[in-house]
């Protein structure tokens, strides 16, 4: 099993930073990508950044140019700097990651998810 937890939420007035963090512990043979969602109230939740182990990106169009996201391989931590906030960045922002346990001489791969944090932005 994968454990991420998230850190690094708040509440910011519009225009202001944030930079979340997320740490995976547990059986982990190797980490592959790793990602930030957000759930807004009453939405789905959607992707708004993804980086692979060699450090490809991928944004949310909504957030590119104002969000950089990172990752030390060396840690298992993934970061997200989040600048020039919105109101509608608000939501719980969760941590994801797609990463292999090696447990009892096997190898298992698995989608996990972190308990989210929660970003707030007032105007």
């Amino acid at each position: 099993q994968v454990q991420l937890v998230e850190s690094g939420g708040g509440l910011v007035q519009a225009g202001g930073s944030l930079r979340l963090s997320c740490v995976a512990s547990g059986s982990i043979f190797s980490i592959n990508a790793m990602g930030w969602y957000r759930q807004a109230p009453g939405k789905q939740r959607e992707l708004v950044a993804a980086i692979t182990s060699g450090g490809l990106t991928n944004y949310a169009d909504s957030v590119k140019g104002r969000f950089t996201i990172s990752r030390d391989n060396a840690k298992n931590t993934v970061y997200m700097q989040m600048d020039s906030l919105k109101p509608e960045d608000t939501a719980v922002y969760y941590c994801n990651a797609d990463a292999e346990t090696y447990y009892n001489a096997r190898y298992y791969r698995g989608d996990y998810w972190g308990q989210g944090t929660q970003v707030t932005v007032s105007s």
